[in-house]
């Protein structure tokens, strides 16, 4: 096979709910039954982009588990769709570090798709990237700003591609108001919400206020659209956060008492060609919502500018169904669309969930067949770990407010993002 054809071999790296579905006590309750990383691929290796696939955790007495949650919901449900998987640690062995022996088995030019709790995201990404293997990493990217300038130039210095797995970027709604919002000049004023049910707390518990928060989690998708929104138009230059608690520290949660039930960044922003020209974006997110509210995500935001403003309510679309016993839910098939095609096939491939992966797909097999190179996609757009930097610098700078009480700055020094 010609080298501009050559199948992608991918390892991904997490067996939790947006690869697998699967959340330890049964399929997840929430949108996301049967996963979305893991699906996307077979479904990708079926079309022939994609190969050889494997998946690693900690915990390899899950995979038995797993194997036959995929097997019945994805194999079992849609026609012609293998999902077999190499995995990594053996089914009776637990091992954090596993992902090491993983990627030392790819190749360079390989893959690793990463949805592994925040904290360990640079360890993860470092690793394959010093293997020369191409990376997709969920957002946040890292929880420092340091770390995340460091995959910049590792990524640089190892010529891979590193893609920040920004979805909402793909949503046709976000990526037109992007585009319309280049006519409205001058940013004033953002403002996001993004919440979900308290039963996420039971879903995260493992992490959920040690390893990371609400803000890391939920919030990134909104201040990345705002940092995309504003790439050459504005910065942001200081931080001041503010947390709800008391919810997830009590019954039945109990998760650990430096848990946040709501978190809201208040951020200054600083246009480029106007020094007279300044914003405010204010970022909330919340893991504390009702159960029963319709929607796994509530989720809208504000955009307000010198000649115009943008409304995006990205949790209804015009989409609903009542039943008994439950009562109304709201529908985003633009984000996975599960239900087949008239020939019993996946069918979700134009879902911005989707999307989102096979990009990443496409442009590793582009730049192994040498027809791109990694910093063209730095051009276009693309959330790339160059273009998603400020994203990491605004939700760390919210973290130290949170921990420091004060406000945090963002400056630029020798070419770099810092915080002061």
């Amino acid at each position: 096979m010609a080298n501009q054809d050559r199948k992608l071999n991918l390892l991904m790296c997490g067996t939790g709910e947006y690869t697998t579905g699967w959340t330890g006590s049964g399929a997840s309750q929430s949108d996301k039954k049967i996963g979305v990383v893991a699906l996307t691929l077979f479904d990708l290796r079926r079309l022939g982009k994609v190969d050889k696939l494997g998946m690693v955790g900690v915990n390899g007495k899950k995979f038995p588990e797993i194997r036959q949650h995929l097997e019945k919901n994805i194999a079992g449900v849609y026609a012609d769709m293998d999902v077999s998987f190499k995995s990594y640690p053996k089914d009776n062995l637990v091992d954090a570090e596993a992902y090491k022996s993983a990627i030392n088995e790819l190749s360079p030019g390989d893959a690793v798709v990463i949805f592994t709790p925040d904290s360990t995201h640079y360890a993860i990404a470092l690793y394959a990237i010093e293997h020369k293997l191409h990376v997709l990493v969920t957002k946040p990217a890292t929880q420092l700003l340091t770390h995340h300038q460091d995959l910049i130039e590792k990524a640089k210095e190892h010529n891979v591609v590193v893609f920040v797995e920004h979805h909402k970027r793909f949503d046709p709604a976000y990526s037109d108001a992007k585009a319309r919002s280049d006519a409205l000049g001058e940013f004033n004023f953002f403002s996001a919400w993004m919440s979900q049910p308290k039963t996420q707390l039971e879903t995260f518990k493992a992490w959920a206020g040690k390893d990371s928060d609400i803000s890391y989690y939920l919030s990134s998708h909104h201040i990345d659209i705002c940092c995309w929104m504003l790439q050459d138009k504005a910065y942001p230059t200081r931080v001041v956060a503010s947390a709800a608690t008391g919810i997830a520290t009590s019954e039945p949660f109990n998760c650990v008492p430096q848990t946040e039930d709501t978190i809201t960044l208040l951020v200054d922003w600083q246009s480029i060609k106007s020094p007279k020209h300044k914003g405010t974006g204010v970022y909330t997110a919340s893991w504390t919502a009702p159960t029963t509210s319709g929607v796994h995500s509530a989720q809208h935001w504000y955009y307000m500018a010198e000649k115009g403003e943008l409304t995006l309510d990205q949790a209804h679309r015009g989409y609903e169904m009542v039943t008994d016993g439950q009562g109304k839910s709201y529908f985003n098939p633009f984000y996975m669309k599960y239900s087949s095609s008239e020939s019993g096939h996946f069918d979700g491939q134009r879902g911005y969930g989707y999307v989102s992966i096979e990009k990443f797909v496409d442009a590793a097999r582009s730049v192994n067949a040498g027809k791109t190179q990694p910093a063209d996609y730095d051009k276009h757009g693309l959330p790339t770990i160059e273009n998603t930097v400020l994203t990491t610098a605004i939700l760390h700078a919210g973290r130290i407010s949170l921990d420091e009480k004060r406000a945090v700055y963002i400056k630029q020094e020798n070419g770099k993002w810092i915080l002061e």
